[in-house]
């Protein structure tokens, strides 16, 4: 049963885990692709298969959300990726890496679907689009924190050092979410199978249009995560100096989470501002391809980072307004295929190894699937929710 609201703080953090998890990893693949003496390729790809075991971990998780509360579903996923973490310190094979890194992906992704989950528990209608719009701040943090504590821990102690912050981290976090986070789940749920409400998704145009808009829009961002500390390391930096890239891109990213509660605030529709993120997509993307071989394009992808801080927030707060009832389950449903959309999508940006490329392509997938999107649709919707 539902008692008091979690703390924004608390949410705050959870929500941008996920995120912090895999920036600080980052810095780290390098020295990876060195110690277990693997290709770039081998080594991108463990991102690809992270995101594909944490696309299987939002559907679990988000599907014991309605089972065994909030709560104790978060619980259970920080505590699986604390144990998966701690092995990953012990394994002296790449393949066993990847096994580790999948059930840490998969605890992982407790972070981002419960704690979506609970928002929409708790807010609805235009204060579930500006909570989110708050959210995006964290977002917009985390690659600053992530990036440029991956950086130091690598140049301390390798991807051991990384391996070791990611088990302090989350074993606090785990301890204070014992502590502080309370149960947001209803009292009474409008339960529905789980084949139903997947057939029911599959049908909703609006709801499969999202899944794809959220997941190019991620695949731009981690397309940088995992091809990025190759092109500095191709470019003659080290590892500390790509983490500090992360104070760069996060400016773009602050700035567009900061324009977008601007618009909000002054009553332009969701949709309006989803657009707008597409458009600044594509003219990073675009600039990115034309200047990747120089430092200078870092430019253009802080422009890719602030068109993801102005449309994720919106696209995620439009997606299931029709599935309040079954918001667990939903966003489990929905956050299981983006996020295999998106480790898709890894596999091949690992293989292309061509980061303009990439962001170019996944604009242009955005620009097609939301060209023809009447606007205001989604706002009638949430109106009418």
């Amino acid at each position: 049963m539902a008692s008091h609201k979690p703390a924004t703080g608390l949410l705050f953090t959870l929500l941008m885990f996920p995120q912090i998890a895999e920036t600080i990893y980052s810095p780290a693949l390098t020295d990876i692709a060195h110690h277990f003496a693997t290709p770039e390729q081998a080594a991108a790809q463990t991102l690809s298969i992270y995101f594909i075991a944490f696309a299987l971990g939002v559907g679990f998780w988000g599907g014991m959300a309605d089972r065994i509360g909030r709560r104790s579903a978060m619980l259970w996923g920080l505590g699986l990726y604390s144990l998966s973490a701690a092995a990953a310190l012990i394994v002296d094979q790449f393949e066993t890496l990847l096994l580790v890194r999948a059930l840490s992906a998969f605890g992982a992704a407790v972070g981002s679907v419960v704690t979506q989950t609970m928002l929409r528990d708790i807010y609805s209608g235009s204060d579930l689009a500006k909570i989110f719009a708050v959210m995006g701040l964290g977002m917009a943090i985390s690659p600053v924190l992530g990036f440029f504590a991956g950086g130091l821990l690598t140049a301390l102690g390798g991807y051991l050092g990384v391996f070791i912050g990611l088990l302090v981290m989350s074993t606090a976090l785990l301890g204070l979410c014992a502590k502080q986070l309370p149960e947001t789940r209803p009292p009474k749920l409008n339960a529905v199978a789980f084949k139903t409400l997947a057939s029911q998704l599959a049908r909703d145009g609006c709801v499969l249009r999202h899944m794809a808009l959220v997941a190019l829009f991620n695949l731009m961002l981690f397309s940088y995560y995992s091809l990025a500390p190759f092109l500095f390391e191709s470019l003659g930096y080290s590892s500390v100096e790509f983490g500090y890239s992360g104070v760069i891109l996060a400016m773009g990213s602050l700035t567009g989470s900061l324009l977008n509660q601007a618009g909000l605030k002054r009553g332009i529709p969701p949709s309006h501002m989803i657009r707008a993120g597409i458009g600044m997509a594509t003219l990073g993307g675009l600039g990115v391809l034309l200047t990747q071989k120089t430092l200078w394009f870092l430019a253009p992808m802080s422009l890719a980072l602030m068109s993801y801080s102005i449309a994720i927030p919106n696209i995620l707060s439009l997606a299931l307004v029709r599935y309040r009832a079954n918001a667990g389950a939903a966003g489990a449903l929905f956050g299981l295929v983006y996020y295999l959309l998106l480790g898709i999508g890894l596999v091949a940006s690992g293989w292309l190894q061509n980061l303009g490329a990439i962001l170019l392509s996944a604009a242009s997938g955005c620009l097609l699937l939301y060209a023809r999107t009447p606007t205001g649709k989604h706002e009638r919707v949430e109106n009418s929710a």
